[in-house]
């Protein structure tokens, strides 16, 4: 079984400050956090960017600011970027701070219910991300909120359009995706190729529970204040770096080592960080 990456995602576009005092918006705040979800032990950080008001932003130069930081604290993360920014954002706005090479940046393969609204990735959007990734040299994680978004992947595999195998996040839980249980998340994984390499986002009060199950089958795992505030019913987690710490117990717990950086990034394709 492979070591177990833990991705961070630290803040998103949902959460503001009404609803956790701990969500992070500045660059400094946003390094500040992912530093802590590192030494917890996590290997990836999935990055949103806020204005310093708590919009939701994707302005390349708070991207740039914040990896900076990040690396400055001498923390050799993988870093990735999102694409999906905030619901109603062009594909433009969403793909402009690919132009920084991150490490790996998403790819949300379809569209879904978001709340009350749409959070829109149509066939067109889809490509042109996958094409500004390619322009790039990003290596893409592909989001799915549901089954067929793994299917629309796998097409555009075969198409050229994506390398595979590849890494993929399963978002279970969300009101509009695919339910957040145990044998959602087993059918998911089914789907994909030999080689391909999986981690699970529950969201809310499936974000743990997903976890220790992802865990035991051999799948990675991202936990975060973008997907559930809680670190137990009705008690607030203090960052991001709890949650992770939670899921560092239960890898323990199921004698599941930590993946290093190193070991994550061989995992993932990616070049070693210095070259």
């Amino acid at each position: 079984m492979q070591p177990l990456m833990i991705t961070s995602a630290i803040c998103g576009a949902e959460v503001f400050r009404k609803d956790t005092p701990y969500v992070p918006y500045t660059p400094e705040e946003l390094a500040a956090e992912t530093i802590a979800c590192w030494q917890a032990g996590a290997t990836m950080v999935h990055l949103h960017m806020r204005e310093a008001d708590g919009k939701p932003s994707q302005r390349a130069e708070l991207f740039a600011q914040t990896v900076a930081l990040i690396r400055q604290g001498g923390c050799d993360i993988v870093v990735q970027f999102s694409t999906g920014g905030a619901v109603g954002m062009s594909v433009a706005e969403r793909a402009d701070a690919l132009k920084l090479r991150p490490d790996m940046a998403t790819l949300t393969a379809g569209s879904v219910n978001f709340g009350r609204d749409v959070f829109l990735n149509s066939p067109e959007m889809i490509d042109a991300i996958a094409l500004r990734l390619q322009e790039f040299s990003v290596v893409p994680e592909i989001e799915c909120f549901d089954t067929g978004m793994v299917e629309t992947a796998l097409r555009m595999g075969r198409a050229g359009q994506l390398r595979l195998p590849a890494h993929f996040n399963f978002v279970l839980g969300l009101a509009g995706g695919i339910g957040g249980t145990s044998k959602h998340l087993d059918f998911m994984a089914s789907l994909l190729p030999p080689d391909c390499t999986w981690s699970v986002a529950g969201i809310g009060r499936w974000q743990l529970p997903l976890a220790a199950h992802a865990i035991a089958i051999g799948g990675h795992v991202r936990v975060g204040l973008e997907d559930n505030i809680y670190i137990s019913k009705g008690i607030l987690a203090k960052g991001s770096a709890e949650l992770v710490q939670a899921v560092v117990a239960l890898a323990k717990q199921a004698g599941r080592p930590l993946a290093s950086i190193a070991e994550a990034r061989a995992l993932l394709r990616l070049p070693s960080l210095n070259t």
